[in-house]
């Protein structure tokens, strides 16, 4: 890390201002879209997912900036990928050390593994921490994020609940969502925040970064607007997703251990294979199991004429089962919550 020495100081003489006498300005500046979107969060007690990358260290920046006394930890995750890794955890862990904040890290066991492997473990890791502290996690996610998320699960042939991108979770918490990559980049620019390059940003090999290099530029040449088309489109499919889980909430659902939900067969009597196609992918997402288009079709047209004692098969590993009073969703135990891509 010795050579990131030089833009640690500098940063530290940034966010510390009693390190470097200043001169009084009284100049007014328009308000900053980081620091906007920070500031609409609610009161919470926060834990920040902070990969070493800039727009993680610029919401680190931004929180310690505004709202330093509602951090409860700085979480960060090093996939065991390489250098740049390792140098990522060592920067946050200095810069989060520095700036008073309980630093948790932990290392991936998984010495050959998948992006979605990787993923899985760094939510769990951020989970258990959340957990311990009794707080939220903040992720550093942005606008641009959002939209290669939408786009990827077009190609995927998603519903609504997967268009809904990024907008979604209950123990996650996006505040960038709204800020662009290039609005980040000019905030940490401004702030001097150190930050570690992560070197697969740039490799097409990986889906999202096909998307965020060839596609998204290509589709925005070719449709003018496609871009603010699909911000509109993850919006409208996030109302419908909250819209259907608040249903959802309505139905006695209960959940006596992890990865398995009880739904009564009483309250959903009277739903044909339609409605079941709305309503079976939030009951899922609540056992871990995310449902693809066949999937969803077969449970749909199974549930409305099963009978005690049948079963049917997931992927992943999970099943849903039919007893007298109740459907039993079984789903894999340590699964996350909701699908985060």
């Amino acid at each position: 890390m010795v050579g990131y020495s030089y833009r640690i100081n500098a940063y530290l003489t940034e966010v510390f201002p009693e390190m470097e006498p200043r001169e009084t300005v009284t100049a007014v500046r328009s308000p900053d879209p980081v620091e906007v979107a920070v500031a609409a969060l609610p009161p919470g007690r926060w834990v920040l997912a902070v990969s070493g990358g800039r727009d993680s260290m610029a919401l680190l920046t931004a929180m310690h900036r505004t709202r330093a006394g509602e951090v409860a930890a700085v979480a960060t995750f090093d996939h065991g990928t390489g250098p740049a890794a390792r140098e990522a955890c060592v920067l946050v862990r200095e810069v989060g050390t520095a700036m008073g904040f309980p630093v948790r890290s932990a290392t991936a066991d998984l010495a050959q593994g998948t992006e979605a492997a990787w993923r899985a473990a760094r939510y769990r890791f951020l989970r258990g921490v959340a957990q311990g502290e009794r707080g939220q996690v903040v992720t550093a996610h942005t606008h641009d994020d959002q939209l290669e998320t939408v786009v990827m699960r077009l190609l995927r042939g998603a519903g609504p609940r997967g268009l809904a991108g990024m907008r979604t979770g209950r123990d996650v918490v996006r505040p960038l969502l709204t800020v662009s990559r290039d609005d980040v980049a000019r905030y940490a620019a401004a702030h001097q925040v150190p930050y570690v390059e992560d070197p697969s940003n740039s490799r097409l090999d990986a889906q999202r970064n096909r998307v965020r290099h060839e596609l998204l530029p290509a589709l925005e040449r070719a449709v003018p607007g496609f871009c603010a088309w699909c911000g509109g489109l993850s919006r409208r499919a996030a109302q419908w997703r909250n819209e259907v889980d608040a249903v959802v909430e309505t139905l006695s659902v209960s959940a006596p251990a992890p990865g398995v939900v009880v739904v009564p067969v009483a309250v959903l009597s009277s739903c044909d294979a339609t409605a079941w196609s709305v309503l079976w992918p939030a009951l899922m997402a609540r056992a871990g199991i995310v449902l693809d288009r066949r999937g969803l079709v077969r449970a749909a047209t199974w549930a409305p004429r099963s009978r005690p004692g049948q079963r049917i098969p997931l992927s992943g590993g999970g099943a849903v089962e039919r007893t007298a009073s109740t459907f039993i969703i079984r789903g894999t135990p340590g699964a996350l919550y909701d699908y985060i891509d």
